[in-house]
């Protein structure tokens, strides 16, 4: 039976990497059968994980939550985790661009989407408490900036390859930085 679940769950990640893949490259609405094609298995099996298109960008978007808390856990208790977790940020605007996109343009008050903005800024909330705390960023940035920056970091979007994203969200990082960094220490 463990057998059985482990081959689900890894058919389940094969389809969740091959949308992630195809959306990267087509767009949020490239045609399902792409998906099957680079995954390797049956339509069957893809909509048997995922019912609809829908289902499958949630499960996308569940994905990334999930992988933004192990990032936050992985950073432990460390002074500058809110920088690392901007830069993580930054690396799944290039390599999720669909996703990045979709995140950014659907409707904020959607039940789902609000859920998953506020579990990412709870991630990160004390991450920026220990940075204030440090010194290391400016004492008056707030919870709420973290949704400008990542609004600022999406600009990356604009490049038309992996490449160009890149550069543009390196290039968005060197600029936020200083902008959050604190200036005269602590106190201000």
């Amino acid at each position: 039976m463990t057998s059985i679940r482990s081959d689900a769950a890894a058919r389940r990640a094969q389809l969740l990497d091959a949308a992630d893949a195809v959306f990267g490259e087509h767009g949020i609405t490239a045609p399902l059968d792409l998906v099957v094609e680079r995954a390797g298995v049956g339509r069957a099996t893809l909509y048997r994980n995922f019912p609809d298109r829908a289902a499958l960008i949630e499960a996308m978007l569940q994905r990334t939550l999930e992988k933004i808390q192990a990032h936050v856990a992985e950073l432990g208790e460390r002074d500058d985790a809110l920088f690392e977790l901007l830069d993580g940020m930054a690396r799944r605007i290039v390599h999720s661009p669909a996703l990045a996109d979709y995140w950014r343009a659907v409707d904020q008050n959607d039940p789902p989407i609000r859920a998953a903005r506020l579990r990412v800024l709870k991630l990160m909330e004390p991450a920026l408490q220990r940075a204030r705390a440090a010194g290391l960023c400016r004492p008056d940035l707030e919870l709420a900036d973290l949704s400008l920056v990542s609004s600022m970091l999406g600009a990356a979007l604009r490049g038309r390859t992996r490449a160009e994203r890149a550069r543009l969200a390196t290039r968005a990082l060197q600029l936020l930085r200083p902008g959050l960094a604190a200036t005269g220490g602590a106190g201000g």
